[in-house]
Parts: C-alpha cells; sequence; structure tokens
C-alpha cells in the first residue's frame, strides 16, 4: 500500500525522531485500518499525481485523509510535551519558554519576597471558553482524540516488554478503528445542551486536574528563587459564555442560562466530593498511633462538629479524626448540592476547611499526606468555587435598545435611537430615584426575556457563589447611550436606584468604535450612576475589545494598529478618573481573529496596559488545541500566567519612537484603503459566495448559533466566523496578510531609504510590528494562490472572477515580497520550520482535497438542495484539519 502523507514507509532505513517514529507507527496502524475498512481508497493514499478518487469513494478517501490529519495533530503535541519536559530535564525550568521559572529568573535581582507577593497578589489571568461554531469535532470524536493522546504518553515509556508495547499499539489501532466507524460529521446541529456538556467535558478531563499542577510549578519557582514559598493566590480565574452568549442566537434564553449555571455547579460539586472520599480512604491516621496535639485535635473535631452529627462519625472511625472530618465535609458537601442544611453557605467556608486539615496535617508532621490528598482539593475549591467557571452574559446592542425602546412606548412614542430626545430621557429616567412598575405581560417576548435574564444576574449575584455570574457583555457598543440603556433595563429588571451590582462590559468591534472608546467612557462616566457602578469594584473597568469584527472591518494590520492605539487611549481616559482598564481581548484561532502564540501575542501588548490583569477568550478548536489533555493545559495556563506576570513585572516604558509610530499610521492606513478597495469591487460579494463555500459551511452542523447575526444576507450581516472560515478554506486566506504588500511597498516608494531603514528597524526592536509581519508571514504560508484559482474559477461572472482574483494574486505577490525585504529575504516560512514542515507532510493530501472540494462544490451547485452532500462537508472538516484551524 503507498504511504501516508508525510510518513516513511513501513521499513525504511532512515532513523526517525521520536515524532517521526511516532508518525511511522501509528501511520502504519492507520494503514491497517484503511486496508481493512475501505480497501477501495487505498490506491489513493499517498500518490505523487493530482488526479482525484471518483465520486463513489470521495467520502472514504476524505475520511481516511480527515482522519491522518487528526492523528498528526496528536503526534505533535506529544511529542511537544515531551520535548519539554526533556528539556527541562537538560537545562532546568528556567529553560523553558513560559515558564513561571523563566518569568521568575528575570526579576529585578533587589525584588523582596515581600514586594514579589504583592505584586502576584493582583496577578489574574481569565481564560474564557466559547461556544463560537469553530470546532469541526464532535466531542465523541474529541474524546477518542484524548484516548490516542494517553495512550501515546504510555508508549514513552522505557518499562515495556516487546509484547506490552505491541498491545498498545494494537490498542491505538482499535481507537483509530472507532475513529472510522463512529464518523466525524455531525448530521444534526449539536443543541445548547451539547454545547454545555462539550465545554464542561474540558474541566472533567484536564483542566479541574491542571490547576492544582499549576499552582505547585508555581511554588517552586517561588521557592527557588526566594528559598521559601510564597503564599499563592488564585491567579487563573475561568470565564465560559457557553449558555450566556446569546448575540446572534436566540435559542439562548434565560432558561439555558439557569441550566448552564446549574450544570456547571453540580460538575465541580461532584469533582469535590470525588476528591474528599479519596482522601478520607487514605488519610487513615488514628490517634492511637500517633499523638495529636491538643490544638490540632481540637481544629480537626470543630470541622465535624459544624456537620451536626460529630457524635455519628466518632463512633463510625473512633480515633481517626481526619477521616472523621473528611466524610463529614462531604456530607455537608451533598447537603450544598442541595442547597440544603448544614451545607456550606459560600466556597469560602468550604475552601477554609481544607486549610484547616492541610495545617493540622503539617502540624503533625504530615505536610507530604496534605500536599498530595488535600491541597489538590483546597486548589481547586479557589478556583473555581461552587461554580466551576464564571458565565458570562453577552447580547447586542441593538437587542437592548429594541427593548427599552418598546418599554418606553407602553404610555407613549419612544424617542428615535440616536437623537437628543433618547439621550435626555436615558439620563433623566436612570438618575430618577422610582421608575415605577411596568406591565410585563404588555411586553413582547424578547424584551420579557431581556429583563428575566437581568433578574436571572440579580439573583445569581445572591447566591452561595456570586462569582458564578460574571458581567453583561454587550456587543456592538457604539455609543455610552447604550452602555446607559442595559443600566435602565437592570433598574427596570429589579436593581436598585443607586448602586447597580451589575458589570457592564462594553464590547468594541469596529474600526469606528475602537476610535471612539475613550469618548464613550468619558461620556458614560459623566453620568452619576454609571460612575458609582463602574467604580465599585477596586477602582477596574472591564473592557473588552473585538479581533474578528475590527479585522472584517479594516483588515489585520489595520485592525492590530487600532486595537494596540485604543487600549493606549483608554488607559489614559481611565487614568484620569483614577481608575484601571482590565482589557478583555476576544481573540480566536487564527491569524485574523487575533490568534497568534500567546506568550508572544501578551508580550506585545502595550506597556501600562495589563496592570497583571488579562481576559481572553478560547474559542472553538483552541479550547482543544489547548485544553483536550492535561499535559497541555497545564503548560497552557502556565504560559498565559507567566506571561501576564512578566508583563507586570516590567518596569522599562518603550521609547516613544515617533518614527515608528508615524509609520505604523501610515502603514494602517495605507492597508486599510487597499483592503477597503477589494471589498468595494465590483461583484465583489458575489466572488466571495461563489469562489468560498460559505453558504455550504452553514450546512456544516459545527455550533447552534445561526451563520448570520440577523438572517441578512450581506456582508456587513455576516458573523466574522464564517467570514475567515469561508477564506481559509478556499487558501485565498486574505484576512490575515491582504493590504500588507500594498502599505509596505506605498510606504518604500514615499519613504526612500529612510523607510527601508525605519522598517527593519521596526522589524528589529517593536514587538508588536514584528508580530504583525511573523502572522502575515504564517497565512501567506497557509495560502496558494494555483489552489485559489480553482475555487475562482467557480466564479459564473468571467469578468467579475478576473477582476478579484487578479486583484487578490497581485497583493499576494506584493505582500510576499514585502515579507521577504522586511525579514532580510528569506523565503515564506522558513522562520517557522515547524509549522512549514509540518505543512509540507500534509501538502499533497491537503492540495489534493481542496482540488476535490471545488468539484464537489461544482456538482452540488450544478444541482442544490437543502442539505449538502457527505463528502461536501467532509472536505470541509478535512481542510480544517490539515490547516489547524476553522475561523
Amino acid at each position: 500500500m503507498p504511504r501516508a502523507p508525510g510518513i516513511p514507509a513501513t521499513g525504511t532505513a532512515e532513523p526517525p525522531d521520536y515524532a517521526g517514529q511516532l508518525r511511522q507507527d501509528l501511520g502504519a496502524l492507520w494503514r491497517n485500518v484503511i486496508a481493512r475498512r475501505a480497501p477501495q481508497v487505498a490506491a489513493w493514499i499517498g500518490r505523487n499525481d493530482t488526479g482525484l478518487p471518483p465520486e463513489g469513494e470521495a467520502g472514504p478517501f476524505l475520511q481516511a485523509i480527515s482522519i491522518w490529519f487528526q492523528l498528526s495533530r496528536i503526534i505533535d503535541e506529544n511529542a511537544t510535551v515531551r520535548e519539554r519536559r526533556q528539556s527541562e530535564v537538560q537545562g532546568g525550568a528556567e529553560a523553558i519558554e513560559g515558564s513561571f521559572a523563566q518569568a521568575l529568573a528575570a526579576l529585578d535581582p533587589a525584588t523582596t519576597a515581600e514586594a514579589f507577593t504583592a505584586m502576584a497578589g493582583q496577578l489574574s489571568v481569565g481564560p474564557t471558553l466559547t461556544a463560537h461554531p469553530t470546532e469541526a469535532k464532535r466531542v465523541t470524536v474529541l474524546e477518542i482524540h484524548r484516548r490516542i493522546y494517553r495512550l501515546l504518553v504510555s508508549l514513552e515509556t522505557q518499562r515495556w516488554t516487546p509484547r506490552e508495547r505491541e498491545d498498545l499499539l494494537h490498542d491505538i489501532e482499535s481507537e483509530i478503528d472507532l475513529l472510522w466507524m463512529t464518523g466525524e460529521l455531525r448530521l444534526e446541529r449539536p443543541s445548547l445542551t451539547d454545547e454545555i456538556e462539550w465545554g464542561l467535558q474540558f474541566f472533567r478531563d484536564s483542566i479541574y486536574d491542571a490547576v492544582p499542577q499549576l499552582f505547585d510549578r508555581f511554588s517552586t519557582a517561588t521557592r527557588a528563587r526566594f528559598g521559601r514559598e510564597v503564599e499563592v493566590t488564585p491567579c487563573i480565574r475561568f470565564h465560559s459564555w457557553i449558555g450566556g452568549d446569546r448575540d446572534g442566537n436566540p435559542n439562548v434564553t434565560t432558561e439555558v442560562t439557569r441550566a448552564a449555571l446549574e450544570r456547571a455547579r453540580a460538575a465541580i460539586l461532584d469533582r469535590y466530593a470525588d476528591g474528599l472520599r479519596a482522601a478520607a480512604a487514605k488519610i487513615s491516621i488514628t490517634s492511637r498511633i500517633v499523638a495529636i496535639p491538643p490544638e490540632v485535635a481540637g481544629a480537626v473535631r470543630a470541622i465535624t462538629a459544624r456537620s451536626g452529627r460529630a457524635a455519628f462519625y466518632q463512633g463510625r472511625n473512633p480515633g481517626e479524626l481526619f477521616r472523621q472530618a473528611l466524610t463529614a465535609m462531604a456530607e455537608r458537601l451533598a447537603a450544598t448540592a442541595a442547597r440544603a442544611v448544614p451545607g456550606y453557605a459560600t466556597p469560602t467556608q468550604f475552601a477554609a476547611d481544607l486549610r484547616s486539615l492541610d495545617d493540622a496535617l503539617t502540624g503533625i508532621g504530615a505536610g507530604r499526606v496534605a500536599e498530595r490528598f488535600l491541597r489538590p482539593i483546597r486548589r481547586q475549591a479557589e478556583t473555581f468555587g461552587f461554580r466551576t467557571t464564571t458565565l458570562d452574559i453577552r447580547q447586542n446592542s441593538t437587542v437592548t435598545t429594541a427593548s427599552l425602546t418598546e418599554i418606553w412606548s407602553l404610555a407613549a412614542p419612544a424617542p428615535a435611537y440616536g437623537t437628543r430626545a433618547w439621550s435626555d430621557r436615558l439620563r433623566r429616567e436612570i438618575g430618577s430615584p422610582d421608575l415605577g412598575d411596568i406591565d410585563r405581560e404588555r411586553l413582547g417576548p424578547d424584551t420579557r426575556e431581556v429583563l428575566d435574564l437581568l433578574s436571572l444576574m440579580q439573583s445569581a449575584r445572591q447566591s452561595d457563589d456570586p462569582d458564578a455570574i460574571g458581567p453583561f457583555i454587550l456587543s456592538m457598543t457604539r455609543s455610552s447611550d447604550d452602555i446607559l440603556g442595559v443600566y435602565l433595563l437592570a433598574r427596570y429588571a429589579g436593581f436598585g436606584a443607586e448602586t447597580l451590582d451589575l458589570r457592564v462590559v462594553p464590547l468594541f468591534e469596529t474600526i469606528e468604535d475602537l476610535r471612539n472608546a475613550p469618548d464613550i467612557f468619558d461620556d458614560l462616566l459623566s453620568v452619576p450612576l454609571a460612575h458609582r457602578s463602574l467604580r465599585m469594584r477596586d477602582g477596574t473597568i472591564e473592557v473588552m475589545l473585538g479581533y474578528s469584527d475590527s479585522n472584517k472591518d479594516g483588515g489585520f494590520v489595520c485592525s492590530t494598529w487600532e486595537l494596540d492605539k485604543a487600549q493606549r487611549r483608554i488607559t489614559q481616559t481611565l487614568a484620569r478618573r483614577d481608575l484601571k482598564p482590565v482589557f478583555f481581548h476576544g481573540r480566536g484561532g487564527s491569524v485574523s481573529r487575533g490568534g497568534a502564540p500567546a506568550g508572544r501575542a501578551i508580550a506585545a501588548q502595550p506597556l501600562g496596559t495589563v496592570h497583571g490583569r488579562l481576559r481572553i477568550t478560547e474559542q472553538g478548536e483552541v479550547v482543544s488545541a489547548n485544553y483536550a489533555n492535561r499535559g497541555t493545559a497545564l503548560n497552557h495556563l502556565e504560559l498565559l500566567a507567566s506571561s501576564v506576570l512578566s508583563h507586570r513585572q516590567t518596569r522599562v516604558r518603550e521609547v516613544a519612537d515617533t518614527d515608528h509610530v508615524d509609520a505604523l499610521e501610515a502603514l494602517s492606513g495605507m492597508s486599510q484603503t487597499a483592503y477597503a478597495n477589494l471589498l468595494r469591487l465590483p461583484g465583489f460579494i458575489d466572488y466571495f459566495q461563489q469562489a468560498s463555500p460559505v453558504e455550504e459551511l452553514a450546512m456544516l452542523k459545527i455550533g447552534s448559533r445561526p451563520a448570520r447575526r440577523f438572517g441578512a444576507r450581506s456582508l456587513s450581516d455576516l458573523r466574522a466566523i464564517p467570514w475567515v472560515f469561508a477564506w481559509s478554506q478556499n487558501r485565498h486566506l486574505l484576512t490575515g496578510w491582504y493590504g500588507f504588500g500594498t502599505a509596505v511597498a506605498s510606504f518604500r516608494q514615499v519613504r526612500g531609504r529612510e523607510g527601508d531603514r525605519i522598517l527593519t528597524d521596526m522589524f528589529a526592536r517593536h514587538r508588536l510590528f514584528r508580530l504583525m509581519v511573523d502572522e502575515v508571514e504564517k497565512s501567506l504560508l497557509l495560502s496558494d494562490m494555483q489552489i485559489a484559482a480553482g475555487y475562482a474559477g467557480l466564479v459564473t461572472e468571467a469578468e467579475v472572477r478576473d477582476r478579484v482574483f487578479d486583484r487578490v494574486r497581485k497583493e499576494h505577490e506584493r505582500s510576499v515580497a514585502a515579507v521577504g525585504f522586511v525579514t532580510g529575504g528569506s523565503a515564506i516560512g522558513a522562520r517557522f520550520p515547524n509549522m512549514r514542515d509540518r505543512l509540507e507532510r500534509l501538502r499533497p493530501e491537503l492540495d489534493r482535497i481542496n482540488r476535490l472540494q471545488v468539484e464537489l462544490l461544482r456538482a452540488f451547485r450544478s444541482a442544490p438542495s437543502d442539505r449538502a452532500p457527505i463528502p461536501l462537508m467532509q472536505s470541509m472538516n478535512a481542510i480544517a484539519a490539515g490547516l489547524g484551524w476553522t475561523g
């Protein structure tokens, strides 16, 4: 049988490295499955020609290649974690990029333990899992992937006999066989319940266990740096949008949000219960053997006494004080789950009992026992509370505006939004001590839903874990009136009149809104109720920045620079009122949506804008890439936290190089103009719809959210996710590079040699520009104009096809040349050998799938139906797997 793409044939003499050996081993197993399940397509695997399988064999062929792409990612992930371990063995933890040890080694030598403790106490990192429909893999498939990964970890062990190793390989082959028999396509769109469980599964599988290990790494690093352990504070606060994000998704209702809160609460309480039972089974210390000091015994007995059944537990496990206390805690936790007496009133009480037991064990010289069996539960309690995640609420400003309009219209015609009359009435009512009651029965279902949601948020803030509910994130915030409108709706829903215990987080998405953000805050903070409500949380105000929509609006270069400027200007605006922003970065997995190596992306944030606190979205396929396995999750969380710590401790300010600022301003403007000119070309919308599978993507059941916000058919209403997804499928990938070439060429032409000097100097010294160039180069590496030309051939009107594609192709050439000049002339991708090598291994079959998709699209469009053929949907999954991202 021909070899698998990117894998040496069985029996080759080439001595492979670790990853190469895995590719060889798993390639042989994969070939076995193909030979057994689809022998008719075996001849198409690894062919060197450009032929395409016949129509009847397209489905099995795509399934086979897609599975190999998935296995390749798992191999790379396993090899990366293994390489990290080996690097630590050889060079110590300080040699690991993104480790706590490396961040602490870079501290000013004069930093004391006390000063560092104060700094670390302000550290807060908020990964936020979202349900954006960019995950093209089913949960069942993700679980099989996880089992394969764990089997690869087992293979690393050297103790296996040849027979035992062969058994492990057979187990892997059976999992590959399951992948084949399971099928990766969702034939029905997932429900919101499915999405909620999808998100929680990552916590059950990896995150719950990774967090205590994260604290252990921090403790180890601080002991090495200061000679003693620094008190660790919970620096990771997980958020979620799954079940709370209703922007453009009418299926997310108040009842769905309530269910999401309950499921997340139940998941973590179940984990605590399991931990307590395991600890009680293992900590069998008896006072008949160990002399327990009276003060220690008293603290432990107090925990048991608070259950109200001390006599029962003492009779059940006489002399085993710790087992009695742990069993009593488990019973109290069960009461907590049932919201009954004598349950824990708050997670702080639960964590305090765990700390008391930890201290007690340490007090009798059993500190290691506490570290093994109790401290992980305490770290989880301090991080996850009784909630698992803080569930954010997101809604679009057009919805809240419509709700307010309807409420006002109950008595008389409402003023028009955007007028002075609207603003005056809004501010007048917000300042009124009594709004009066409204008859909800006279309201439409959408407005009642908004009010019910706000009422739920108020009641959740009064639960046993007030952090279970997060802020109200307002999409498409265009003015201060949008934010004030939410505050007024909250008052109608039952919030108070003086100060509202409701965080409203504006989401600035378009280029125009990013530019207007500082003025919006100035206007907002002039309203007393808003000012009091925003100040009530330690002087910080959360601000969300939209990467994907700003990119769709202005192109990659312009978006990146405008986001940078917005952060600086918002920070300055708030500083004048003695406030600090906490920026929430709405990044995705692809370059076009802010995707970049997390550590470098954080390092490139403007100095003075992070303050040790940062939130970031983890969207779609990024969630599975970062959290599918415990080792990967642990390393990713350490990278996030250490990067924010490093940014926080940086004291050196960037030199205000006016040349750099002027150059970035010029490049941004020229790039935006080139991008806008492309979108304004006659027939561009037709080109996009015909030269990409954007319409067919809506038939791929990868999320509960519609592809468009409100069912419109204009480019402005198309969500940024399918916009990027479609351009990646057809290998244009223009959302990650378009405009860069024209901007650099124009800048060099106008500025001459001095412009050349500035560009090369910026590449060497300016972190943001360096990041821009890197990500443009990666997008160019993944793009392919020959493949793109095949998709352009799907455009029915030749004049439109030639006009648009000729513009794209020429800009691609200019961008490749621009990257070559700025970086010193190396070939595209040469600076990223791992990414380049992976792409080259997969390119032959990836290109074949692209060509096959073109033919499948042509055939489907010649006889369209409401349901895309399965091979066409398989091709979308396969291309996403090969590229490593969707949108």
